[in-house]
């Protein structure tokens, strides 16, 4: 059985789950201690907005299970509330939300967000 890395259309390698976490996929750092190197430089204007009430019934919550720094919080009356000062910047909630105008993302102003240092 031929197990070859999936490519991508112009030829180049996909990297597959397990090649993320990878210790040579990070230049010899666990993919724990790259994210441990993580800097927040926090702009007073969130880059991501969530309106709790669009959030009112949904029954999916993609966003809370998809967020890799798990800053999605189900309150008690149906809504969802959303601290972005630890965010990643990966898009990911506002790829899987099913929901229109429920969260509006943006990039953080010149000089904000998340900063991976090299160490």
């Amino acid at each position: 059985m031929n197990m070859r890395p999936a490519a991508h259309p112009a030829g180049h390698p996909v990297a597959q789950p397990a090649d993320i976490l990878a210790p040579n996929a990070w230049g010899g750092m666990s993919f724990q201690e790259r994210m441990a190197t993580a800097e927040f430089r926090i702009h007073h204007q969130p880059h991501i907005v969530v309106d709790g009430r669009a959030c009112e019934g949904c029954s999916t919550r993609e966003c809370i299970v998809a967020c890799p720094a798990n800053l999605f919080v189900p309150t008690s009356d149906g809504g969802i509330v959303f601290n972005h000062e630890q965010c990643f910047e990966c898009g990911t909630c506002y790829l899987v939300c099913n929901r229109e105008g429920a969260i509006t993302w943006n990039y953080p102003e010149g000089g904000h967000g998340v900063v991976f240092r090299r160490t």
